[in-house]
C-alpha cells in the first residue's frame, strides 16, 4: 500500500468530528491494506511507530532542510523500513546517521506525506483515530464482535498484531487471544473518589488495601525465567534483580502479578516516589532496594484467573504471594474501611484503593471495580504550556497550564487536552530548572511570555476540588492546584479525563 492512501485517510479522519465517520474511513483502510503492512500502518496512525523509539527529535527533523517528491511513491513498507534502520542506529556517529537516514525518506516523501511522518515519529498527530475509534474500525474492516478485538488488543498488548489476527484469522483464533506468560497486559486502572466510605457505596462488600506511593509492576514468572514490566509495559527485568530474586522463592511455577513496588527507608517508611522510579531508569545501586507488594495474581501454573472474581483470585494470592502481599481487608462496613485508610496514611502512604470483591479484571479499563481513596484529590494532567516566571524566577519556565484528557471529544478533539487551570505552586527550586532546560524541544508555539508545548509531559497535581468556570473550554477550574511531582512512568493517554474532574461537580 502507498503511503498516500494512508495520509489522505489520516487527513479524512481528522477533518471530521464523527465517530462513526472515522470508523467508516479507517475501516475501508484496512480493508484494503495488506496484511504485512497493518502493523506499521497502525503505529503510524496511533503516532507510535511499532519500533518504539527511534531516537529522532523535534529539532533534528525540524532542522532538515530538503526538496521533497513531487509525486507520491513511498510504500508503508519503505517506511517501516526507514523507521527499523533509525531505531537499531546507535553508537559513535548515529547522529550523522540518523540524519541522513531522515534527509533520503524526508526527499523521497511528498510535503503531505512528510508532515504526517514527522508528526507521527513525534507522537503529535492528532486525528482523532484514538485506539478506541481503531478498534472499532479493525472489528468493523473484520467483520468481527467489537468486544472480541477489544479484549485481544488488552491481552495481547499490541493493537497492530491484534488487527492482522481478526483481519486475516479465523474468529476462533481472535477469541483464543489470551494470557501468555512473559507477554505483558494492559494494567486494570482505578476510578476514585473522596472517602472510603463513599467508595463502598460504588463497590458494594470490597477488599480494602493500602495504597502505596509506588510504581505499579507486572511480574511474569515461567520456572527461573522472570520478567518485571511497568505500568506502559517497558520491560525492567535487568534493573530489578532483588525482585527477580523474590519472585522466583514464590511456590508456583508460573505466575503473572500484579503490584507495586517502592523503596523503604531506614525505619521502615516508604521513600519518595521518585527515588523508587530512579532504579526503573540507571544502573543497580546497592543503597537502594526495592521491595514488591502484590495486590492480584493473574495466572497460576496454567490457570488463567482474569474472568474469576477478585475474591478467587486473592485466595490464590494468598497461597503463592504469602509475606509480599499488599495489606487490606475484605470488609463493606464503612467504620472499618476508614480505619484501615488511617493507618495506611500513618504508615506513610498515599490511602486505599477499595476493590469490588466480585468484579473480574478488566486489563486496560478504568471503571468502577476499582477505587483509588486518598486523604488530598490528585490527578494526572498533562503539561500544555508553561509561562516565564517573574521576580527571582523570572529567568525560569514556571506557571504551568494543566490539561485533562478529553477521549471522545466532548469538549473539542477527540483525544485531545482540555484545559483546566494553572498552577505554580508546588514548584521547587529544582523542578523549575529542569522544567526550563526539558520543556523547550517539546515547544510548539510561543509568544512573549508563554512557551506552548506538545502534550508528553505528566504531573501529578493534588487539588481541593474543582469549580464551575466559563474560563476553560470543559466548563470548570482547579481549586488550589499544586504540584507533587511528574510522574514518568505514564503517558498522556493515561492522563485523568476531564469528565472524571467534571464528576466532582456533582460530588
Amino acid at each position: 500500500m502507498l503511503l498516500s492512501e494512508l495520509v489522505s485517510t489520516a487527513e479524512e479522519v481528522a477533518a471530521t468530528a464523527s465517530r462513526l465517520a472515522k470508523i467508516d474511513a479507517l475501516s475501508r483502510l484496512l480493508a484494503r491494506a495488506d496484511a504485512d503492512d497493518v502493523p506499521a500502518l497502525v503505529g503510524l496512525l496511533l503516532a507510535t511507530p511499532r519500533q518504539g523509539r527511534l531516537g529522532v527529535g523535534w529539532r533534528g527533523v525540524s532542522a532538515l532542510e530538503v526538496t521533497h517528491a513531487g509525486e507520491p511513491s513511498l510504500s508503508i513498507g519503505d517506511v517501516d523500513a526507514a523507521f527499523e534502520t533509525l531505531a537499531r542506529t546507535s553508537g559513535s556517529g548515529s547522529a550523522t546517521a540518523r540524519n541522513d537516514l531522515l534527509s533520503g525518506l524526508a526527499s523521497r516523501a511528498t510535503a503531505p506525506e512528510w508532515d504526517f511522518l514527522s508528526r507521527a515519529m513525534l507522537g503529535e498527530l492528532r486525528t482523532g483515530a484514538l485506539g478506541g475509534v481503531l478498534l472499532d474500525a479493525i472489528a468493523r474492516a473484520a467483520d468481527r464482535p467489537a468486544a472480541s478485538v477489544r479484549r485481544a488488543a488488552m491481552l495481547s498488548g499490541d493493537l497492530g498484531d491484534t488487527a492482522v489476527i481478526a483481519l486475516t484469522g479465523t474468529a476462533s483464533e481472535l477469541e483464543s487471544v489470551g494470557l501468555v506468560v512473559g507477554r505483558p497486559v494492559l494494567p486494570m486502572l482505578a476510578s476514585t473518589a473522596s472517602t472510603p466510605s463513599a467508595a463502598l457505596e460504588v463497590t458494594g462488600i470490597a477488599s480494602v488495601e493500602y495504597k502505596l506511593d509506588g510504581a505499579r509492576i507486572q511480574v511474569h514468572r515461567h520456572g527461573d525465567e522472570v520478567g518485571v514490566f511497568t505500568r506502559s509495559l517497558a520491560d525492567i527485568t535487568h534493573r530489578v534483580p532483588e525482585l527477580v530474586e523474590i519472585v522466583r522463592s514464590l511456590p508456583a511455577h508460573d505466575l503473572i502479578l500484579d503490584g507495586e513496588t517502592l523503596s523503604l527507608d531506614e525505619d521502615g517508611g516508604p521513600r519518595p516516589f521518585q527515588e523508587t522510579m530512579s532504579r526503573f531508569g540507571a544502573d543497580v545501586s546497592r543503597d537502594l532496594v526495592l521491595r514488591p507488594w502484590f495486590f492480584d495474581v493473574l495466572h497460576v501454573d496454567g490457570r488463567d484467573l482474569l474472568d474469576e472474581p477478585l475474591s478467587t483470585r486473592l485466595a490464590e494470592l494468598e497461597r503463592v504471594a504469602g509475606e509480599w502481599r499488599m495489606p487490606g481487608i475484605v470488609t463493606d462496613d464503612p467504620a472499618a474501611a476508614e480505619q484501615l485508610s488511617r493507618d495506611a496514611l500513618a504508615a506513610g502512604h498515599e490511602g486505599v484503593l477499595v476493590k469490588g470483591i466480585d468484579a473480574p479484571y478488566s486489563a486496560g479499563r478504568r471503571g468502577k471495580s476499582w477505587v483509588k481513596v486518598k486523604p488530598v484529590l490528585t490527578y494526572d494532567l498533562v503539561v500544555l504550556a508553561a509561562e516565564w516566571g517573574s521576580g527571582r524566577r523570572q529567568a525560569w519556565l514556571s506557571n504551568l497550564h494543566l490539561g485533562a484528557l478529553d477521549p471522545e471529544g466532548e469538549f473539542g478533539e477527540p483525544g485531545g487536552f482540555v484545559m483546566v487551570g494553572k498552577t505554580f505552586k508546588g514548584l521547587t527550586d529544582e523542578l523549575l530548572r529542569w522544567q526550563t532546560e526539558s520543556f523547550p524541544p517539546l515547544e510548539t508555539r510561543r509568544t512573549q511570555s508563554t512557551v506552548f508545548l506538545r502534550p508528553e509531559f505528566v504531573v501529578e497535581i493534588a487539588i481541593d476540588g474543582v469549580q464551575k468556570s466559563p474560563r476553560y473550554p470543559g466548563g470548570i477550574a482547579l481549586r488550589f492546584a499544586r504540584v507533587k511531582g511528574y510522574r514518568p512512568d505514564k503517558t498522556p493517554s493515561g492522563a485523568d479525563t476531564i469528565q472524571t474532574l467534571r464528576s466532582l461537580l456533582r460530588g
